[in-house]
């Protein structure tokens, strides 16, 4: 579970102190399929931020898997992050240089824990269940979007994380192929279990998800306007 409580988040913009959060209060229960819906400025990429662990609040409290973010120090949270969430973006951010299959177990090589799997074995299995095993040795640009962002979430999934956070990830896509990921979205949260957190501007990307939370001038609404 996750649990921001009265969290405000602030910046130094151009000599101002800009509220990018301003006391949001807000609970993710586990197995969840949730989409996190706001225009650009809403807040809701320092939202993204704050639960995938790559920024901490200037006021409340970030609860992740029973933990306080607070009284962690770097190591942890970074120990943490890569654990028990996994990144979908919209750019894939695959890296040009490595092939598919070294792509996918590329996370495995930032653990500092010992790895209870054989991770090319896990890569090939997580590759053959997205239909990709056939391009486990092609590059980045030989495959087309949509096989990339499915390479970028079966990277997400190589550790075994508890949640999948997902920014814009239908942004770079047809919307045939947007649906079809939308889809493996949803069966990863359905089949699997997975907390599956979808940050979107798109009202139709946000439907798809079984609660939506909209956010606008660094605050949660009732309605998306």
């Amino acid at each position: 579970m996750i649990q921001l409580i009265n969290v405000t988040k602030r910046y130094e913009l151009g000599g101002e102190i800009v509220n990018a959060l301003d006391d949001v209060s807000l609970t993710i229960k586990d197995k969840e399929f949730v989409g996190i819906l706001g225009t650009s400025g809403s807040g809701k990429s320092t939202l993204m931020h704050m639960l995938g662990l790559l920024d901490t609040p200037t006021n409340g409290k970030l609860i992740i898997a029973k933990k306080d973010v607070a009284k962690l120090d770097d190591d942890a949270i970074s120990d943490l992050r890569n654990r028990y969430i996994g990144f979908v973006f919209q750019q894939f951010n695959l890296v040009n240089e490595l092939n598919v299959l070294e792509n996918v177990m590329l996370p495995t090589l930032y653990s500092k824990i010992s790895l209870n799997f054989d991770p090319q074995q896990k890569a090939l299995d997580i590759l053959k269940k997205f239909k990709m095993y056939d391009r486990r040795f092609f590059f980045p640009n030989k495959i087309s979007g949509g096989q990339q962002q499915r390479v970028a979430i079966a990277r997400a999934l190589i550790m075994d994380p508890e949640i999948v956070l997902a920014d814009e990830p239908t942004g770079n896509l047809d919307s045939k192929t947007g649906e079809e990921i939308l889809k493996l979205l949803s069966d990863l949260n359905k089949d699997f279990g997975v907390t599956v957190i979808v940050v979107t501007h798109d009202r139709q990307v946000a439907k798809k998800t079984r609660r939506q939370i909209f956010i606008k001038d660094g605050r949660i609404v009732k309605k998306y306007i």
